[in-house]
Formats: C-alpha cells, structure tokens, sequence
C-alpha cells in the first residue's frame, strides 16, 4: 500500500508548457494586462527611443498600440520621414515598437509584408 502512494504520488500535474497532454498540464497563469500606453504622447517624449537624431524625422505618425502575444507588453507601429547621415532623404521609414510599463524597450524596422504596412497612422 506504500509503495502504491508513493508511485501515485509522482503522478502531479506537468508544466503548462510541457509535453504531455493538455489536460494533464497545469493551467498557464494569465499574468494581467497593462492598461493601453499613449502612444502619442510617448513617442513624442521620447523620439530618439526611436529615431536617431541624425535622421532628423519629421511628419511622424504612430498607429494604435495592440497588445504584444508574447507578454503582458504593448506593441505599436511608427512612421516618419527620415534623411541620411549624409543629408540625402530617406523616404518614410518605418519602426515596431515594444512598450512596457510606459517605456519604449526596443524598436525593429519592418520588412515588406509586417503587419504595419497595414496600420492606420496618425500624427503626433
């Protein structure tokens, strides 16, 4: 009888991101979301988050922020009229920003087919 508790005790549930089947998992903790950043606002704070300075971006434009799916985190798309270190134009180059507890963490230059191409922009 104590050896069958014993090898019924092994018998918990597994990580959420284990292997095993769904219902033998553990339930995922949903961690709670941060309340939608201004993106506007912290863009316009923080430009060189994005930007450098040497760009000299002007017309820029931020979409809605939409909710990161790899975390608790918000992402937003933005655009802006930017020039070379050597003075020539650039055209409008766009950036996807993570935000996190209001602070911009990283920014990546879309490639063609990015959701942002898509993204409706308004100016800052």
């Amino acid at each position: 009888m104590v050896s069958g508790a014993l090898m019924l005790g092994g018998c918990g549930f597994a990580d959420s991101r284990s292997s095993m089947p769904e219902f033998m998992r553990a339930k995922a903790v949903e961690a709670p979301l941060e309340t939608p950043p201004d993106v506007k606002r912290l863009v316009a704070e923080k430009l060189d988050a994005v930007f450098t300075a040497g760009s000299h971006p002007s017309h820029v434009q931020v979409s809605q922020p939409l909710h990161d799916p790899r975390g608790p985190s918000w992402m937003a798309c933005v655009q802006a009229e930017l020039t070379s270190v050597m003075g020539k134009p650039l055209g409008t180059q766009t950036y996807r920003i993570f935000i996190s507890q209001g602070v911009i963490l990283d920014r990546q230059h879309i490639e063609a087919d990015d959701t942002c191409v898509s993204e409706n922009y308004q100016p800052i």
